[in-house]
């Protein structure tokens, strides 16, 4: 069974027919390059290995995680100007990071896409809110089988696309139709779908061959997207949707303008007239534009770069919000020496979590297994191994090792990251008798090393998209972790027809992985956003992947 968990689909992914060259080029540490995207674009043309076209598809597509910003910076100088006579502007201008190299949302991958266009210009049958949680769109209410099979939508009334057309069930049905007949991007993402027809003009009805308890999220993405089954436009550079918004004007690799649509049914109608998206790959360029004006907000930004902004609190905010990104520290499963049980408790008990945040600006949280909070089935799990040195030095002398007789290891991860990251962890396991040998590769590399071959010791990942826990049962995956009773569990919560239910099987399978200890949880990123005072309405939470404009608004 194909899993997809994620809103947003390739979340910073690309296929290998369309390799988005922008998003691959920016991946640098401080993009903290997320790596779910490309591994699944990669997996899906790997005989045998076929993986969730969703989201895997954020293992490395940097859904743009951890800054927009990598560079020292000059001198800060604050803003001049202050809020004195303080007007509404029509125009409000947005730095981001990844750029789309086309608007393409059927056929390309890549959460620059997803980004802009998901929730501004194209609305789904449903969407999710700051909170991660599933809301209504198009559909205002839904009904659910006793059985979980099937899914009864009652769509709102009186909507219309952009360009004046009616939207209703027709539209809807086709939409979701067209995805699966031709194969569109996160098709696959639709498990166990069976059909999909419209009612009424105001019902649509999606049947299933077997419950599947992450159908409404994935609905929330690429797959629930609406769009007008009678227009006629040049989808790679032009988009005709329902949402608050219509693109102005796309610049390749530049910029995205957004209108207020003039023909917008709901009640998320657009705050500002226009908005500019800028995208910005230098990142000194990118500092210099928020602190001149040019732009009055930046996302991501790293907290070291942020810092002349926060000091400066007269004239700018910094905040930092929740996402689903896990720096994702895997043992290799089947390997010689990580094998052995005792070996991967004892780096768990010997990673300082604290020391390893601080030196990142601390905003990022302490994560202790698989599910970040933002996620059905999240518990705290930080204390099944807490920091202690002698329970793993412990470990290692029941293995056979020690400080004076080491054991060798090898990390090997991917250039975007830095080297911090891997000094830092040479140093705390050099204290529990561990030699690690720090591999720091082109992407390119450890995508064959370490993706492909399972040719590998430790691997550093930004595991970026949410609802990915399918990874840890499957044992065909990189990991090669295989836990016949996760697996069972996993299986069990997909197929549940409440959220309870789901949620409970889940975090007892999570509790269970983190037990086995096939990797450890560095942190869970957070994302930090930067802003001029006067600027509101801006998404904090989970802006790399869903960043809703209808409220931003700004006033000098």
């Amino acid at each position: 069974m194909t899993e997809n968990h994620g809103a947003h689909g390739d979340a910073g992914a690309t296929d290998n027919e369309d390799l988005n060259a922008q998003e691959t080029a920016a991946t640098n540490e401080s993009a903290a390059a997320s790596m779910d995207a490309q591994l699944e674009s990669r997996a899906k043309n790997a005989a045998g290995h076929r993986r969730a076209t969703w989201w895997i598809v954020a293992i490395v597509a940097v859904i743009a995680v951890v800054a927009v910003v990598a560079g020292c910076i000059a001198a800060f100088a604050g803003r001049k100007n202050d809020t004195t006579g303080a007007k509404a502007n029509d125009t409000v201008t947005i730095g981001l990071k990844l750029a789309p190299t086309n608007l393409d949302i059927r056929n390309t991958a890549g959460s620059a896409i997803d980004q802009v266009l998901i929730g501004n210009v194209y609305e789904g049958l449903v969407a999710r809110d700051e909170h991660n949680q599933v809301v209504p769109a198009i559909a205002k209410t839904w009904d659910v089988s006793d059985d979980g099979t099937t899914y009864t939508f009652h769509l709102n009334d009186g909507m219309t696309f952009s360009n004046g057309d009616k939207l209703d069930a027709d539209d809807v049905a086709w939409s979701i139709n067209e995805l699966v007949t031709k194969q569109y991007h996160d098709a696959d993402s639709l498990v166990n779908f069976v059909s999909v027809k419209a009612s009424d003009p105001n019902t649509v009805e999606l049947k299933l061959s077997a419950p599947y308890a992450n159908l409404l999220w994935v609905l929330t993405g690429r797959p629930g997207l609406v769009f007008d089954k009678d227009a006629k436009y040049d989808a790679k550079t032009q988009a005709i949707g329902s949402g608050p918004y219509t693109v102005e004007k796309f610049v390749t690799n530049s910029s995205i303008t957004l209108k207020a649509n003039p023909n917008y049914w709901g009640a998320n109608k657009a705050k500002t007239d226009t908005v500019v998206v800028r995208y910005f790959t230098d990142d000194n360029a990118a500092v210099n534009a928020l602190k001149s004006g040019d732009v009055q907000v930046l996302a991501p930004i790293s907290e070291n770069l942020a810092e002349p902004f926060t000091k400066d609190s007269d004239h700018y905010v910094v905040k930092a919000g929740d996402d689903t990104d896990k720096y994702v520290l895997a043992f290799n499963g089947t390997g010689a020496k990580t094998s052995d049980k005792r070996v991967r408790q004892a780096i768990r008990y010997a990673i300082n979590h604290k020391e390893i945040i601080a030196s990142r600006g601390g905003s990022d949280t302490a994560l202790g297994g698989p599910i970040p909070s933002l996620d059905p089935g999240y518990e705290d799990l930080t204390g099944i191994y807490p920091y202690d040195l002698d329970k793993a030095k412990s470990l290692m002398s029941e293995a056979g090792y020690s400080e004076s007789k080491p054991l060798q290891l090898s990390l090997t991860y991917a250039n975007i990251y830095g080297t911090e990251i891997g000094d830092q962890l040479r140093s705390q396991l050099k204290k529990i008798g561990i030699d690690l040998k720090v591999n720091v590769v082109e992407f390119s590399t450890w995508l064959q090393d370490v993706y492909t071959n399972r040719n590998y010791d430790i691997s550093l990942v930004d595991h970026n998209e949410s609802h990915d826990f399918y990874q840890w049962a499957d044992p065909t995956y990189y990991y090669n972790y295989d836990n016949k009773e996760v697996q069972a569990l996993y299986a069990k919560a997909v197929a549940a027809t409440n959220d309870d239910d789901r949620d409970k099987l889940l975090a007892e399978a999570a509790r269970k992985v983190s037990e086995d200890a096939p990797a450890d949880w560095l942190f869970n990123y957070r994302v930090t956003t930067a802003y001029a005072k006067g600027v509101i309405g801006f998404p904090i939470n989970l802006n790399q992947t869903l960043l809703p404009l209808y409220n931003v608004a700004y006033t000098k």
